[in-house]
């Protein structure tokens, strides 16, 4: 990557990336003791990846401190909870083979000099959300992730991308801007996506949304309304073209809808470190970076990144 290239930060949702890594790459090559490698080897290369296509000056790896934070269980109780380990309160469901990867890819990423941060009681969409506010209008944003969730984060004005990885991997990712909102979901910003997404629901995030009202209904509502509070303000006052069944489920929603953007909305002001996300320019921590590289013979995919990142192998 050429240090004279325009500033632009990606904020990484890396357990999104790492989890696709995972399931994507083949463990073909298990370290020396057995411990396999895919997911490690498979993040370095998307680091790699994505940093030769979008030529960032800034980036950040957002970690999930907690995937499943209280705030969120508070107002919502099923929030996520189909994702817990049977008889537990705090811990997902992961494949075992992925677990024993996940701090080894987190001190090989630390080695190298790439920030990871996370901040305790929050979930990573908060850490991206923080990093968001914090940098909105200073630099190009690009957020990377395969959850639609962060959608909410799309804002043109302020050149704030997300980066889809769902649909076509991360060497095709697809570059979402407020134009694929509004013709994808029929909503013109990301907040208008975040409040569609109140309305609709989300199964896989344990959300139940407002009976009767799917992803379509939703963004008619609000294009016809103009806002999520204007819906509801619209209910309270017996606005005359909310009738029957509708009506009557969006009177029976008022309560999960008076807590759900605790639920949706990522939170600007999680607590983050004060650290510098500017690219590497010399690896961080060379002895332990090289004990990894023979511990768990990586050396080609941290050789591919440190090439991206123009550091010198």
């Amino acid at each position: 990557m050429s240090q004279t290239s325009a500033p632009r930060l990606l904020l990484l949702d890396t357990a999104s990336l790492y989890f696709r890594a995972f399931f994507g790459v083949k463990d073909q090559r298990p370290a020396p003791d057995g411990t396999p490698t895919n997911a490690i080897r498979g993040l370095l290369d998307m680091i790699a990846t994505l940093t030769t296509r979008f030529s960032p000056t800034h980036l950040a790896c957002c970690w999930d401190d907690d995937w499943r934070p209280q705030f969120r269980v508070d107002a919502i109780p099923s929030y996520k909870a189909h994702r817990l380990v049977e008889g537990s309160q705090d811990k997902e469901e992961a494949p075992p083979e992925l677990e024993v990867q996940v701090p080894i890819l987190r001190q090989v990423l630390e080695s190298v000099g790439l920030p990871v941060l996370g901040s305790p009681g929050y979930e990573a969409d908060d850490v991206i959300g923080t990093l968001t506010a914090t940098h909105h209008g200073q630099l190009p944003i690009g957020v990377v992730t395969g959850d639609r969730d962060l959608f909410q984060l799309v804002d043109d004005a302020a050149d704030v991308s997300v980066i889809y990885t769902a649909k076509a991997g991360v060497r095709d990712a697809e570059v979402i801007t407020e134009a694929d909102l509004q013709s994808r979901y029929g909503v013109p910003t990301g907040v208008a996506y975040a409040e569609m997404a109140m309305l609709r629901g989300d199964t896989s995030d344990g959300l139940p949304g407002v009976k009767g009202i799917g992803e379509k209904t939703a963004a008619q509502l609000l294009a016809d309304y103009g806002s999520l509070a204007a819906l509801r303000a619209a209910v309270d006052a017996g606005d005359p073209r909310l009738k029957g069944a509708r009506r009557a489920n969006l009177e029976a929603g008022a309560a999960y809808l008076d807590v759900a953007p605790r639920v949706v909305l990522v939170a600007p002001d999680a607590p983050l470190p004060d650290v510098p996300l500017t690219l590497p320019r010399e690896v961080a921590d060379p002895e332990t970076l090289h004990r990894l590289i023979e511990a768990y013979d990586i050396g080609n995919p941290v050789s591919r990144l440190l090439t991206a990142l123009g550091i010198r192998p």
